[in-house]
């Protein structure tokens, strides 16, 4: 599971990356790459946007597999 945990969290920062850009510069980096409206592009944006729901829902069983050992208090 913790790999899919990293993989969630590197699509979501790539996909925040993007949104960035688009936010700032008006540039959609997914877009340029795969083509404007592709099935490429749409595919990304569909994994991003699973990757959140995924981060969303089962954000306290991401910190419990994380969890590194005892804490100190």
């Amino acid at each position: 599971m913790k790999k899919i945990d990293v993989l969630a969290a590197v699509l979501l920062v790539v996909g925040g990356l993007n949104w960035g850009l688009v936010g700032i510069l008006n540039f959609d980096l997914v877009a340029s790459i795969f083509g404007n409206s592709s099935f490429l592009a749409n595919a990304v944006y569909a994994v991003v946007g699973l990757c959140a729901i995924y981060q969303g829902l089962t954000w306290k069983s991401i910190q419990r597999r994380w969890a590194f050992g005892t804490q100190i208090a």
